[in-house]
């Protein structure tokens, strides 16, 4: 029974967060397990911003290494085997080859930087570095010829990274935070020690103020905007953004390695298999002074992206042959480094008490080192929570929803899903089950046959699964879905996906929920 609304407005929850990306909903989770009250908004979708524009690894940051980030490295490296163990449907191993030629980092300081990756950080299950003979190894055809023939591969984790925030937001959810998407923050202001946050429902308008002990701003590269609300806060710290670009192109190999390419100009750029037919290249680094609403992959990084790997690669990578690309803003603390590549990419709180109640505003992190993020900020927080300390750490042991089940499942459990559902085929099961995990079977209940799961819109996604969507992980638009949700909007057609978006028209059949309604969920 969800509380009403009046209730919700009459109630001061323990902490609210401004921002759904990785960084708010992971200390949405955390609190709400530790039996904090939570409320959470998002101006838009959840992992709309940063966090769904990443280059989809769980990784140490080996280049890291270079700049002294040892505790970064490490604390990443640790979280690497942490998150792949509780999400083991949407991240996975992943080898990287990392060719060596002269004229570049030397040989002796990549394996010294490899020995460190190996060793300093908690690797269990994932395989060792080894040396690879490029002229005799597979992973040496895609390679120039006779240009590398020595090289190293070592292990990361491939991530679905919109999925990763959605599930974080939905366990959350599931243990009785309220996250509310398409909720925009536009006041903050505090009365005896209470935080008061208006907020106004980007579709409808309506305005509303919930109220909380202590607030979180988690607005990525909106964090100033947020402090600008009327905290009567003077920030200390600065917020650099940092654009990062990606490319998506057909397959360029048949092997089920990755790439780490090392640029003249110091950068890194991977090339990492993707989606089963494409192939993901990225990331760029340099400074963006604009809206980071409006940042978009320019012609220049394009051509970079495309350059930078045709070096290595025997078929060169064109502008043409781009199938999609995507921007996003990394909003990283502003340490002062001259490059953008040097800024660090560690987090950094700044938490104050203007009038007596707590405002943690968090400035950059990365995915892979978001769940220890959480931590960290609950134990700032700590003095003002009435969290149960008990609970400290839980959340390294919890699976997120659908990934009960170990780290080696996924072939049994799409196997599974055939054998239950044998209208489904192999690349269909398969999608559901890492999309979903052991939730898959939720979603698709008692089919007995393809036509059970309602109209299809193309590339196996069908009206049940739009409907699980919109009723369990807030997806509102067919963007939400075949690009956050999912990634099939690589395989849509335009007309495809604008007959999500008149399915959902159609069948909205309720008028918009009222602003502060619960929607708890299993």
């Amino acid at each position: 029974m969800g509380e009403r609304r009046g209730d919700l407005l009459d109630r001061i929850f323990d902490l609210a967060i401004i921002g759904g990306g990785v960084n708010g909903c992971g200390i949405a989770r955390d609190a709400a397990g530790r039996g904090n009250s939570v409320f959470l908004c998002e101006m838009n979708d959840l992992a709309s911003g940063t966090s769904s524009w990443s280059t989809k690894l769980v990784h140490g940051g080996l280049r890291y290494l270079e700049y002294y980030e040892f505790r970064l490295v490490r604390e990443a490296l640790i979280e690497r085997e942490i998150l792949w163990r509780i999400a083991p449907h949407i991240i996975r191993p992943l080898r990287f080859v990392l060719p060596h030629h002269d004229g570049l980092r030397p040989a002796w300081l990549l394996r010294l930087g490899l020995f460190l990756y190996d060793h300093i950080g908690g690797r269990n299950l994932l395989p060792p570095t080894r040396s690879v003979d490029l002229s005799r190894d597979e992973v040496g055809k895609p390679l120039a010829p006779g240009r590398y023939t020595k090289g190293f591969e070592y292990s990361d984790c491939f991530v679905d990274d919109a999925r990763l925030v959605v599930l974080t937001a939905r366990d959350a959810a599931d243990r009785g935070a309220e996250i509310r998407t398409r909720l925009r923050a536009v006041e903050i202001r505090q009365a005896d020690k209470i935080w008061q946050v208006t907020v106004e429902n980007t579709w409808s308008g309506e305005r509303s103020t919930i109220r909380a002990r202590a607030l979180v701003n988690a607005g990525g590269p909106w964090v100033e905007q947020v402090l600008a609300l009327g905290a009567g806060v003077n920030a200390r710290a600065k917020v650099r953004l940092v654009q990062g670009s990606h490319i998506v192109v057909p397959k360029l190999y048949a092997h089920d390695r990755a790439y780490m390419f090392q640029n003249s100009d110091g950068r890194i750029v991977f090339v990492i298999p993707y989606q089963d037919d494409f192939t993901l290249i990225g990331t760029t680094d340099r400074d963006y002074d604009g809206d980071p609403a409006d940042v978009k992959a320019s012609s220049e990084e394009i051509q970079y992206l495309c350059a930078s790997v045709s070096e290595y690669l025997t078929r060169p990578v064109r502008p043409e042959d781009v199938v999609w690309t995507y921007s996003g803003v990394r909003p990283l603390y502003d340490d002062g480094a001259s490059e953008a590549k040097a800024a660090t990419r560690d987090y950094v709180f700044e938490l104050d008490t203007p009038g007596g109640a707590p405002l943690l505003s968090i400035y950059g992190g990365k995915i892979t080192t978001h769940r220890r993020l959480a931590e960290e900020a609950l134990e700032r927080l700590d003095p003002y929570l009435r969290s149960d300390r008990a609970r400290r750490g839980w959340t390294a042991k919890s699976p997120l929803p659908g990934g009960d089940m170990d780290v080696s499942a996924i072939p049994a459990l799409a196997a599974e899903l055939m054998r239950l559902y044998p209208f489904l085929n192999p690349p269909h099961a398969n999608r559901l089950a890492h999309a979903y995990g052991t939730r898959a079977r939720k979603m698709l209940g008692n089919a007995k046959s393809l036509a059970d799961l309602g109209q299809s819109f193309g590339a196996g996604l069908t009206e049940s699964e739009v409907r699980y969507l919109m009723s369990s992980e807030w997806a509102r638009t067919a963007e939400d879905i075949v690009w956050r949700r999912s990634k099939l909007g690589l395989r849509l057609s335009a007309s495809e996906i604008a007959a999500i978006d008149d399915w959902i028209t159609a069948h909205r059949t309720a008028p918009e929920r009222p602003l502060l309604e619960t929607g708890r969920r299993s």
